[in-house]
């Protein structure tokens, strides 16, 4: 299994009571879909994963499992707290219609290196899906890092990493560690142009949810080479690109979506949409990069 190409971060669709929207869920992977992304993750920390009940997840994938049918691979987050829960997890996933996994770290512990090593073996061997790493030390204050990978080469479920430290220096030392052994996705909006540079083969974006067309564009152009196409639009969507990075990036990336196409801004408690002069803040950043992509087009 090898992945490559935009992968969003897909939100989870509420309605104003805070439950789950399934059908406004997916129209949204749908539109994705149709505007050429290559794969789709639900349930990741933008779709709100550890809000939901366990029977939310299943709905989740089961409903996205029928709108992918098939068209791209379609991951699914994975976020528990022990590892038998993570292993059951796994399989329920698989029986759901997963095609693969993106493995948070345990959400209870901040795992030792011994215990983060134990942990993706038991998921990756726990299913036949293949699983990719999600690896933001910032957030969940594990990091897998090139020392933690050579302990986890030789098992050949996990397949992919999902580079989320902030640090683009990482990149060339994952090459120059691991070769292609591992598909190295960059996680982070605003580091996209400078990580393809360095030769990642994928992007877990977040943003992507409200603009899917031109973030494929811009990862295809970069990919190929053609910085000078792709540049002028990354420096244009990279104000926009900073909000997936802020911890409310759920409330912000709601808010595009809603203010790009339509679609429902509500969020889960203990989250509430942003009010006042952030949401006025944001809401100017959003708008000005709808604009400028009209005006680029046109141009």
């Amino acid at each position: 299994m090898s992945w490559t190409g935009v992968f969003p971060a897909a939100t989870t669709k509420m309605q104003a009571s805070g439950s789950i929207d399934l059908p406004a869920t997916q129209v949204s992977i749908d539109r994705l879909i149709k505007n050429g992304v290559s794969g789709v993750i639900v349930l990741p920390m933008l779709g709100e994963n550890a809000a939901l009940t366990q029977q939310e997840r299943d709905d989740v994938v089961t409903a996205a499992s029928e709108v992918v049918a098939g068209r791209v691979p379609l991951l699914s987050g994975l976020a528990e707290l022990s590892t038998d829960n993570a292993i059951a997890a796994a399989r329920n996933y698989q029986k759901l219609g997963a095609q693969g996994l993106m493995v948070f770290p345990s959400l209870a512990y901040r795992t030792d290196r011994r215990e983060t090593v134990a942990w993706y073996k038991a998921v990756a061997e726990a299913s036949d899906l293949p699983v990719m790493i999600y690896n933001n030390p910032i957030a969940y204050k594990v990091d897998v890092d090139v020392e933690t990978l050579k302990e986890l080469v030789d098992v050949p479920g996990i397949v992919a990493i999902k580079e989320e430290t902030g640090d683009i220096r990482r990149v060339t030392d994952l090459f120059n560690a691991f070769g292609d052994r591992f598909d190295i996705f960059c996680g982070v909006d605003d580091l996209i142009l400078e990580s393809l540079a360095l030769g990642v083969v994928g992007w877990v974006s977040g943003m992507t949810n409200a603009w899917p067309a031109e973030c494929v564009a811009l990862f295809n152009e970069a990919r190929a080479g053609n910085f000078k196409a792709a540049l002028p639009l990354y420096r244009l969507m990279t104000p926009a690109f900073h909000l997936d990075t802020d911890v409310k990036l759920v409330q912000y990336i709601k808010l595009a979506e809603h203010l790009a196409y339509g679609a429902p801004e509500h969020v889960r408690r203990p989250r509430y949409p942003i009010t006042g002069e952030e949401r006025s803040k944001v809401e100017e950043i959003i708008r000005r990069t709808i604009l400028d992509l009209a005006n680029l087009v046109v141009s």
